[in-house]
């Protein structure tokens, strides 16, 4: 078993806990039809098969602990990189951005392969909560840009970003899609920026 070097008990324990999810991250990023078996990623992620049982009690508790690291680290993501961008127009592309770099990084996949396995209805209250959470700063960057319902122009948004999401999944260029995409968006919030709102040219430029 590969030692990890940590200082306290409680950070070893976090790291191995954070390599046996990463493992099972990896299983079910290759189309992986059901929860991964504790020998595989155990295997994995260089451990041996008994430490998965000192962090999870179950195949079933190891899909929730999935779960609950899979969504929050989608929302933190784009959450970050729209908060970096600056100003709202910048805020609107960086969203788009970073939901397609998501998809590009494979955790579209991962979450796609948690959403066939898990029950129905906790899948369905996790990506509930999820969408408020995107959809929320997405929202009120439109709203500062002047939209007349900046709810319904986010669900066009994300409508475009889903398109876009198929594309990369059907094996389309990265840099393509992406392009593609932002051409379609781009003008609007770029249109609605110059009719008033500021953005901060100096250090976010795309």
């Amino acid at each position: 078993m590969p030692r990890i070097t940590a200082p306290t008990v409680a950070e070893h324990r976090e790291a191995q806990e954070r390599a046996l999810l990463d493992a099972a991250r990896a299983v079910l990023a290759e189309g992986a039809t059901e929860i991964p078996g504790f020998a595989e990623v155990a295997a994995r992620a260089g451990l041996a098969r008994s430490s998965m049982y000192q962090y999870f009690r179950s195949r079933q508790h190891l899909l929730t602990a999935l779960i609950e690291d899979a969504f929050p680290r989608w929302s933190e993501r784009v959450e970050a990189a729209m908060a970096e961008a600056g100003a709202p127009d910048r805020r609107v592309l960086a969203y788009v951005r970073a939901n397609l770099d998501l998809v590009a990084d494979g955790e579209h996949a991962i979450a796609a392969a948690i959403a066939s396995i898990a029950p129905r209805d906790v899948i369905a209250e996790s990506s509930a909560t999820m969408h408020r959470q995107l959809i929320a700063p997405l929202a009120a960057a439109l709203a500062e840009l002047g939209a007349q319902d900046p709810a319904a122009m986010a669900d066009l948004i994300n409508a475009v970003v889903h398109a876009a999401t198929r594309q990369l999944e059907k094996g389309a260029d990265v840099e393509a899609v992406r392009r593609r995409t932002e051409e379609l968006i781009a003008p609007y919030v770029e249109r609605a920026a110059a009719r008033g709102i500021p953005t901060n040219s100096g250090n976010n430029t795309p």
